[in-house]
């Protein structure tokens, strides 16, 4: 099982905050460093203020040398494919080809609303993501000294250079993720490299994988993405330990158990991954939201890494 910090920024912090903990992930040997894409909080007063993903991840490309980046998920709602095709790429070179693109419909209207984006209704949501999904990798995928062109509903694209590229070949892997039962496994079959189930109860992610291998079965598709998870992570060297961490982030310990948290001791943490690894997955993101607290991925990273 790798292991990937996930961070939440809209709650509340400075880049600062972000690349020293991406730097402690680094050191500490964990696989990726990733963020959520928001300009909203959801809870408290989000100060400093919300930040760019991928302005954060070009400043990490350059600020970390070795754990790969990425978000989880950008919302198509935010950006034109083609100029977010160009970002991708360019922080992809910068990290050297580190880069790892999540990708989905956008979901939190109140941040659109707060910040002037249009929020269509959720059918022409993933309409839209389908396109962009169709029009970033074909931008990607477009050989040097071609051009690429795309007639959509929503998007259209003529004599595009398709350029710059990305530094991994032929891309960096797409990331669809969700609980949908027909479109969202239907994109991950199409376009996604890896596919992630996010906070969902352990019981709850053997099914959703089927739902992506099933349609992936139904358009020939025989190399499967890789399945991976999100869950919340608490854990402490003793069960007051734990509490305290969860009364930092203003949760209940036993109500992030419930919903397949990673929450507990070291040893209690290492059998919730294993579940985890049990149900199909091979990445699990551990979703981090006190980004002070250093010692708790060191703690992971020592005493429950070491055992999977």
């Amino acid at each position: 099982m790798r292991l990937v910090i996930f961070t939440e920024p809209q709650q509340g912090a400075s880049h600062d905050d972000l690349r020293k903990l991406a730097q402690a992930a680094e050191a500490s040997g964990y696989d990726g460093f990733f963020r959520s894409d928001h300009f909203l909080t959801m809870g408290g007063d989000g100060r400093p203020g919300p930040s760019d993903a991928w302005l954060t991840l070009a400043a990490l490309a350059v600020q970390t040398s070795r754990i790969r980046l990425g978000t989880l998920v950008t919302s198509a709602t935010f950006r034109l494919p083609g100029p977010l095709a160009i970002a991708v790429a360019q922080a992809d070179q910068m990290s050297g080809g580190r880069i790892e693109f999540g990708l989905g419909g956008g979901w939190f209207e109140a941040e659109h609303t707060a910040y002037g984006i249009p929020f269509p209704p959720v059918g022409e949501r993933f309409d839209r993501l389908e396109e962009q999904l169709e029009i970033i990798t074909g931008l990607w995928a477009t050989p040097a000294g071609h051009t690429y062109d795309y007639q959509g509903k929503f998007y259209q694209l003529s004599d595009s250079p398709a350029l710059p590229k990305p530094a991994q070949s032929p891309r960096p892997p797409v990331i669809v993720g969700g609980h949908g039962k027909k479109r969202t496994p239907n994109l991950a079959a199409r376009f996604a490299d890896e596919f992630n189930v996010p906070f969902a109860k352990i019981e709850g992610v053997a099914p959703t994988y089927d739902r992506v291998r099933a349609a992936a079965a139904a358009i020939g598709r025989t190399e499967l993405p890789t399945f991976s998870a999100a869950a919340i992570l608490c854990v402490g060297r003793d069960d007051a330990e734990v509490r305290r961490r969860a009364a930092a982030i203003g949760r209940e310990v036993d109500e992030m158990r419930e919903n397949g948290g990673v929450v507990g001791t070291p040893a209690q943490a290492v059998e919730i991954i294993k579940a985890y690894a049990e149900a199909g997955a091979t990445r699990l993101f551990l979703q981090t939201m006190d980004l002070n607290d250093i010692d708790h991925i060191e703690l992971v990273a020592a005493e429950v890494a070491p055992q999977l």
